[in-house]
């Protein structure tokens, strides 16, 4: 059997989640199928100098790249429906599309899709014009009904999916994501932390939260609940570190960062390397993630990797994420953040019961998990 798959998002050279599902998940599924055939759709206009060897290492995995204008392209497959994305392929019997995009792909190819989350139905306002114009175009409940069968990250995108664009229940199976590059390895000793503790003029004890810098994550919420604690409690000395990718809409939080009373001791770190990641997770003291809406949420699972106590919201995939080992708040109740982070910063023994079983938790989330499961849907 021949399957195409779509990676495009490689084109941008950016590494967002979608990026390390996109890569995770090939490279588990490359591992174990030696009995189907891949071809990777690359298409860039600029040069892009993109390592594909962690796919093209495997005997049965080829590509075929363009180097047609994105704009053109993506004109010409949502208005004429053409070229089919199988036969640029060279022919092909499913096509599977890692996250939703333009596409045009022959009646009788079979169509697999992952879908991560509907967060731009649910919070449009959350999103840039440009973003909502995207996500109008590509028309992601088209392309789910299209589809043969849809992998969605998380039962919480199942059934939204399921409510929200009548997808049927049958024709969805959900395949957690499972660990990012971040990998646990460190400990307070190591002097790799020591390195990045200097370079970014970190404190002992500091409150994280560390994901894209928008709206929807909920941050100026944690501003707020940061200054009450801060009021309230004159034993409380952590600091507050804000980490993570300028996504979009996010003036509102820089200006509640400028604003915040104890503004001296928030830390904004933007665009950290992704090498340098793990080792502020594995500094901080406590990690709070308050986010509206999740469709999977690396970041809870990347803290608990690091041995690091976790409060989240109690919404969305992010009760499916973290179990029973974090504090699970209201996201729009900023007193509920204050009590939680009150809580965890002044009780070693609910960081040591949060923290306790996490290394037998973690491993519901594997990537060959959900590389036999997308494995095992191509074949049907």
């Amino acid at each position: 059997m021949r399957i195409g798959v779509d990676v495009r998002c490689f084109a941008q050279g950016k590494n967002t989640g979608i990026e390390e599902y996109t890569k995770k998940v090939l490279g588990a599924i490359f591992k174990q199928d030696c009995d189907n055939e891949y071809i990777l759709f690359f298409n860039a206009w600029h040069k892009q100098d993109v390592d594909f060897s962690w796919a093209l290492s495997h005997k049965n995995v080829s590509m075929k790249k363009y180097s047609i204008p994105n704009k053109l392209l993506n004109l010409s497959l949502w208005f004429l429906q053409y070229p089919k994305l199988d036969k640029l392929c060279g022919g092909v019997d499913a096509f599977f599309m890692p996250n939703s995009n333009f596409y045009a792909i022959s009646q009788k190819t079979k169509l697999f899709l992952t879908i991560h989350d509907l967060s731009f139905e649910h919070y449009k306002h959350s999103f840039s014009w440009k973003r909502r114009a995207w996500h109008f175009f590509v028309n992601p409940r088209l392309l789910a009904k299209r589809a043969y069968h849809i992998f969605a990250v998380s039962e919480a995108t199942k059934s939204d999916l399921c409510i929200t664009y009548g997808v049927k229940k049958e024709k969805i199976t959900v395949t957690c994501n499972g660990a990012t590059s971040v990998e646990g390895k460190y400990d307070r000793n190591s002097i790799e932390l020591i390195k990045i503790k200097e370079k970014y003029r970190l404190p002992y004890q500091f409150i994280l939260y560390f994901g894209t810098i928008e709206p929807r994550k909920n941050i100026i919420n944690i501003i707020e609940a940061y200054d009450l604690l801060r009021k309230s409690d004159e034993n409380v000395k952590h600091k507050l570190v804000i980490a993570g990718a300028r996504g979009w809409k996010g003036e509102n939080i820089y200006r509640a960062v400028h604003t915040a009373q104890f503004q001296k001791d928030i830390i904004m770190l933007i665009d950290v390397p992704e090498d340098e990641k793990e080792l502020i997770y594995a500094l901080s003291s406590v990690f709070v993630y308050p986010s509206f809406f999740e469709g999977f949420g690396f970041p809870p699972l990347e803290a608990m990797m690091n041995n690091v106590p976790v409060i989240s919201s109690h919404t969305t995939s992010l009760p499916e994420i973290v179990g029973r080992n974090a504090i699970m708040i209201d996201p729009m109740r900023v007193d509920e953040i204050v009590h939680a982070l009150r809580a965890v910063v002044a009780d070693k023994q609910l960081q040591n019961i949060l923290t306790k079983q996490l290394t037998q938790y973690l491993q519901k989330f594997q990537w060959d998990k959900s590389a036999t499961s997308c494995i095992s849907n191509f074949i049907l």
